[in-house]
């Protein structure tokens, strides 16, 4: 009977202890996207946006990067009619690097000729998280 009540206090105590959450370990993921198109000389572009609730997994990507990508795919299609533009989007834990990373990106595609840079404003569209 002792050991019967050693027990329960302890699994109460461990259930009472692990119902406060710690402080997340988890660091805050940047991402910014790009659209491109072989029928139109626009080139958009987001500014880099901190996704929200996210983590990297364990390989270092991001969960469902696809529906991002389609996030902004769906942007461009129905709201700016403009349809047939390929979508990419980088992300990082490290801003600084994601911010080299979008002036590398922005760097080729000014050195292209006839291609026009087109920013979409962060109050036009931003990333969510996507429905689990």
């Amino acid at each position: 009977m002792k050991y019967v009540r050693i027990f329960f206090a302890i699994t109460l105590a461990f259930m009472f202890f692990s119902s406060f959450t710690l402080k997340s370990n988890e660091k805050p993921v940047y991402a910014f996207g790009v659209a491109a198109s072989f029928n139109d000389s626009v080139v958009y572009y987001t500014e880099i946006q901190v996704l929200d609730s996210v983590g990297l997994d364990k390989a270092g990507f991001l969960p469902k990067r696809d529906l991002y990508a389609y996030q902004l795919k769906n942007y461009l299609e129905y709201d700016l009619n403009k349809p047939d533009y390929t979508c990419m989007i980088y992300f990082s834990e490290n801003k600084k690097k994601l911010e080299k990373e979008a002036s590398k990106i922005k760097g080729k595609y000014k050195k292209g000729s006839g291609l026009v840079l087109q920013a979409v404003e962060p109050s036009a569209f931003t990333f969510k998280k996507p429905q689990e």
